[in-house]
């Protein structure tokens, strides 16, 4: 397991493709819209949420500052 810190700024463009780990998100700050698969849900502080390896996702319509604590497993690199 390997764990990192993301973040995006209001109005940011998530560029990160599917990933060949599993990830756990938890939200430390911000908020903002995430898709994965066909799935689209708001995400605010404290939010923690689960996306499978190879899964498609994003953030978007950042509207505060979000910064994340992602895990990875196995992990990354």
């Amino acid at each position: 397991m390997s764990a990192d810190i993301y973040g995006l700024a209001p109005g940011a463009v998530d560029a990160q493709n599917p990933h060949d780990q599993d990830e756990i998100y938890y939200v430390i700050s911000g908020r903002a819209h995430f898709r994965v698969g066909d799935e689209d849900r708001s995400v605010q502080p404290d939010d923690t949420f689960y996306v499978a390896a190879q899964v498609p996702h994003k953030f978007h319509t950042i509207s505060e500052d979000l910064t994340l604590l992602v895990f990875f497993a196995p992990a990354e690199g």
